[in-house]
């Protein structure tokens, strides 16, 4: 290890002030000259500066990035997926309490998701005793971004370690905190931006425990390994590369005493690592096959299949091109930084293929070999399986931590390349301090919108040609700019304004005042939706509408009245009308709907004040042979018409374009009280037959019904069955228990054995819904053998209204 001093001279960037002993140095002349001993303050001050900043340059540079990020850090939206994200914590907090289980996650697949981030998050929220959401969000956005501020630190150390040089370590860190997106994410992203900061925190480590050698340091290095694994199932890389390279080290091993010590070592690691997995993975606990078998096949059989504008094109995003992850690194990263990388990976490659036998034995080298495959390989494994990337390439991200160091280390390359020709190193010192005051110019102009950074590859400055080409904000993130512009447009009064995801809690108290906000606003002022929700399908006419939909704009705020709609707007609302109109309608009622083509068309003549506002909504089911009249179907898709309706004149119209698979039938109607999922008064035009599915259940014996509740239990096929004739919204109101006993209690995870049973307690609005008057709700049962069932209602704080014991025959 050299000494700090020797550090300094190394890097060729120390400043030596006459500090020898008998030297008057800088502050020695001024002191000999009276008429500048008022500057002796001022150049201590600048000596000290120049001494701190040589040796601790990254830290500064850490130091002013985060107070800057913290001012800043109020001024982004909130992304789609944030309060899932919370929620996920808080389920999973509550079940490590044992006040819950996971039936609670609105998304099913959620509760593999790591929550090895989210839970120091939630438990700052709660330590600090924030209530008001607007507080939440920015102490969230603040702790994602210290964690990226950690993390770019742990990147400076391992870079100054791997090239000997803080000038070129420098550059590293630099190159990693100016990505533009990355930056942006930084604040936004709870999910992938935590995953890219422990992994270089992890890489960081690993670099310290083959330096030191220590069980103590692999058993950090471990424990950091673990936590990248509960983040993204990804992280098991390094938990395999560790014991590689150690093996690497025991073929080499002088003797028995060493290859025991490394033996322990991977011993160490591997424990630590396996051992906070699943100390981070509550449900595991559980289900801990299920949590591996799902882990490992979600990022590619991900369930959720959206529109992906990619090249100008919607493609399923589980139908996306090979190239998907390539192309965007390519076209969003500043040229700058790809030409760096680019050099640096040949520079490896280079040494590597001179020196093959040094891979084995040089621990520099195997670990830029260790850089280039956790930046290549990533890459073609998404790319070769066909993984379901529906945002970007933010799943990626963390393949930028090693092209950064990479792109530094092209630096170093190419500057010992022109040792001894002042002029080209100064000219490749020139070229990149121009690209990387360039980009942090272009993060400046683009605050707080630069998750929609493209470099010159394809953002040419034509109007309209990048949104109609690639997703620009795929979470949202601009509707609260979007929100604020309407305010500032509009500076007296109360607004009246429609999102379709934008949780107004989020905006400053002074805004909310005057903002009448949500989903489900009467006659909103305006309609105000984001790129990629505007060219989703479940918009129907409004994608089609391209041409004076999309503006030049992250967001569009569309006024829905005729008066402040284009031209164009209500001359295709007015032709869809004349159309749609021409045929009789397929169901009459307070709204009159037609269908046209693959075109829904809701009218209602005379539309009175807030005649437009109600919860108009569809359910299409997929026609197949998984739907026969002996079972009950699964929902396949629904859409709400709330950012498709509008008025034009005295008309108000809704257009929905229905999905291009072959649909079975058709559920239409309003939304249930509240905006809740529970459906009510719906019709349909070819009604799934409940009554003869229930009736032959009842037939079979297989129902159970208590006097006090009229719901009927019954149980087929692996699932519970509630089912109630003559049902109000109020009658499924209450909360429904659901208690398993399993024949053997080891099929329990060991936080519920203490109980006895297995808790699957719903609400009505996550597994039902009515029909005709009817309420049904359908429950899954786990796969083992059941002893005994209990289920039920009950108001919480109050006690049960009803309950019901069935037994276990018939398996599960």
């Amino acid at each position: 290890m050299q000494s700090r001093q020797g550090a300094v001279a190394g890097d060729g960037v120390g400043v030596r002030l006459g500090n020898k002993p008998g030297a008057k140095g800088e502050m020695g002349k001024a002191a000999g000259k009276p008429g500048l001993a008022p500057l002796l303050p001022l150049l201590t001050l600048w000596r000290g500066a120049a001494d701190f900043l040589t040796v601790h340059g990254g830290l500064a540079v850490c130091l002013l990035f985060l107070l800057a990020g913290l001012g800043l850090a109020g001024d982004y939206g909130v992304g789609r997926d944030e309060w899932l994200q919370r929620e996920n914590a808080r389920v999973n907090l509550d079940y490590m309490l044992g006040r819950g289980d996971f039936s609670g996650l609105r998304i099913e697949h959620d509760r593999v998701y790591g929550v090895a981030f989210e839970l120091p998050l939630l438990l700052a929220e709660r330590l600090l005793g924030l209530a008001d959401y607007y507080e939440v969000h920015r102490l969230r956005l603040s702790l994602t971004h210290l964690f990226f501020i950690v993390g770019a630190y742990c990147w400076y150390r391992l870079a100054w370690r791997l090239f000997n040089s803080r000038a070129v370590a420098v550059v590293a860190l630099l190159l990693f905190l100016l990505h533009p997106r990355i930056y942006a994410h930084s604040f936004v992203n709870s999910k992938d931006l935590p995953f890219l900061s422990m992994f270089v925190v992890t890489l960081y480590l690993l670099e310290r425990a083959l330096r030191r050698d220590t069980a103590a340091a692999f058993a950090l290095l471990g424990v950091a390994v673990g936590s990248l694994t509960n983040l993204r199932i990804m992280g098991i890389a390094l938990l395999a590369a560790v014991p590689m390279m150690r093996g690497l080290d025991l073929w080499y091993a002088a003797g028995g005493r060493e290859r025991k010590d490394i033996r322990i070592r991977v011993g160490v690691f591997a424990a630590a690592a396996l051992g906070t997995v699943y100390v981070l993975s509550p449900y595991a606990w559980l289900h801990p096959l299920d949590y591996v078998a799902t882990a490992f096949s979600l990022p590619v059989n991900h369930p959720n299949v959206l529109p992906v504008l990619f090249q100008g094109e919607l493609i399923p995003s589980d139908e996306l091109p090979p190239h998907y992850g390539v192309t965007w690194f390519l076209i969003s990263t500043p040229p700058a930084f790809l030409l760096l990388g680019l050099v640096g990976m040949m520079a490896v490659l280079a040494w590597g293929l001179k020196q093959p036998g040094a891979a084995l034995r040089d621990t520099r080298l195997r670990y830029g070999l260790l850089l280039l495959a956790g930046f290549g390989l990533p890459l073609l494994a998404a790319a070769a399986l066909g993984s379901n990337m529906a945002a970007g390439w933010r799943q990626l991200y963390f393949v930028y931590a090693p092209f950064s160091l990479l792109a530094a280390g092209g630096l170093g390359w190419l500057l010992a390349g022109f040792a001894g020709r002042r002029f080209w190193r100064m000219a490749v010192y020139g070229l990149a301090v121009a690209g990387v005051g360039w980009t942090a110019l272009q993060i400046v102009q683009l605050h707080p919108h630069q998750y929609g950074y493209f470099n010159f590859l394809v953002n040419r400055g034509e109007p309209g040609y990048l949104q109609s080409r690639y997703e620009l904000d795929y979470w949202g993130l601009s509707l609260r700019a979007g929100t604020e512009y309407l305010l500032e447009r509009h500076p007296e009064g109360e607004l009246t304004v429609r999102e379709l995801q934008l949780d107004g809690r989020i905006l400053p108290a002074a805004a909310r005042e005057r903002l009448r906000f949500g989903v489900y606003a009467a006659e909103p002022d305006y309609d105000l939706v984001d790129k990629r929700a505007a060219h989703r399908a479940d918009l129907g006419f409004n994608a089609a509408a391209a041409h004076w939909l999309y503006g030049n704009e992250l967001v569009r705020a569309q006024a829905l009245t005729e008066g402040g709609m284009t031209a164009a707007a209500v001359a295709g609302y007015e032709g869809i009308y004349r159309q749609a109109t021409a045929g009789e309608p397929l169901l009459r009622g307070e709204f009159d709907i037609y269908m046209k083509g693959r075109l829904l068309v809701w009218v209602r003549e005379d539309c009175p004040a807030g005649g437009a506002a109600a919860g108009l909504g569809v359910k299409v089911y997929r026609a197949g042979p998984e739907l026969p009249l002996g079972r009950l179907p699964d929902m396949d898709g629904y859409a709400y018409l709330d950012a498709a309706r509008v008025r034009v004149g005295d008309r108000c119209m809704a257009v929905l374009e229905l999905p291009d698979y072959p649909i079975a039938y058709i559920l239409a109607g309003r939304r249930g009280p509240e905006g809740t999922a529970v459906w009510g008064r719906l019709h349909s035009f070819g009604r799934p037959d409940w009554v003869e599915v229930v009736g032959g259940l009842e037939e079979s014996g297989a129902g159970a019904l208590p006097e006090e509740a009229g719901f009927a239990v019954y149980r087929e096929e692996g699932r519970l069955i509630y089912y109630r004739d003559k049902c109000r919204p109020g009658d499924a109101a209450a909360r429904f228990f659901l208690h398993i006993v399993p024949e053997d209690e080891g099929s329990l995870g060991w936080g519920r054995r203490r109980h006895g049973f297995e808790n699957r307690d719903f609400d009505f609005a996550r597994r039902g819904e009515f029909f005709d008057g009817q309420c049904l709700a359908t429950v899954p049962l786990p796969g083992y053998a059941i002893g005994s069932i209990r289920t039920g209602q009950f108001v919480p704080g109050q006690g049960e209204l009803w309950a019901v014991e069935l037994d276990g025959a018939g398996g599960g």
